[in-house]
């Protein structure tokens, strides 16, 4: 079993930056690509970023690309993302979480297994 646990959400204005945190325990951290997927209200869940077991590789979703960036610590077990010149649509329940098959990486949500409980973000305009 897995849990992942995130933190940093909050209100932000346009413009401003937001660093959120996901800390993992139950497992190899470091054998496991981790990933960042946003919800949006009346909207599906969707991908924002995914890093890859060693850090080695990233991915990000067209509509991110640029401002945000993932990174992880296989130390501390913990994966970030640095959200920066936020923009209103970018309000939505973020959700941290771990890929299903180890070594694994990528940008669908059924690759992953654990998720967080979610952390708000709401940008204002």
């Amino acid at each position: 079993q897995v849990q992942l646990v995130e933190s940093g959400g909050g209100l932000v204005q346009a413009g401003g930056s937001l660093r959120l945190s996901c800390a993992a325990s139950g497992r190899t951290f470091s054998s496991y690509g981790m990933g960042w997927f946003r919800q949006a209200p009346g909207k599906e869940r969707e991908f924002v970023a995914a890093i890859s077991w060693n850090g080695g590789t990233t991915t990000y979703a067209d509509s991110v690309k640029g401002r945000f960036i993932i990174s992880r610590d296989n130390f501390k077990n913990t994966v970030s993302l640095q959200m920066n010149s936020l923009k209103p649509e970018d309000t939505a329940v973020y959700y941290c979480a771990a890929h299903g098959s180890r070594l694994g990486f990528g940008a669908q949500i059924k690759e992953y297994a654990y998720w967080g409980q979610g952390t708000q973000v709401t940008v204002s305009s």
